[in-house]
């Protein structure tokens, strides 16, 4: 099952209105249903990123488009991992050369 990483950050428009941020939380969380989706957990972090968000059970096409919505609406910017379980590397190493 593929798993993507959401690295986030507010634009000046999100932190504006942080106050909404608990909804548009939310609202993302039906977006990625609405591709099939999974929003397995969202956490606010400090530093670089304002928040970290896991997404399972989707290609990343689907993964995309819900992407493209969310920030569509113009309060978060993304940046996207691709991630590979531990034993999924396990066997691809099996199968080097």
């Amino acid at each position: 099952m593929p798993t993507f990483i959401i690295l986030g950050k507010f634009t000046q428009e999100g932190i504006a209105k942080i106050k909404d941020s608990p909804k548009r939380a939310e609202a993302a969380r039906e977006v990625f249903k609405s591709v099939g989706a999974e929003l397995k957990e969202t956490y606010y972090t400090l530093g670089q990123y304002d928040f970290v968000a896991i997404i399972e059970d989707a290609d990343i096409e689907e993964v995309t488009k819900a992407l493209f919505i969310i920030g569509s609406e113009g309060a978060v910017r993304t940046e996207t991992l691709a991630a590979i379980k531990k034993d999924k590397i396990k066997d691809i190493i099996k199968k080097m050369s």
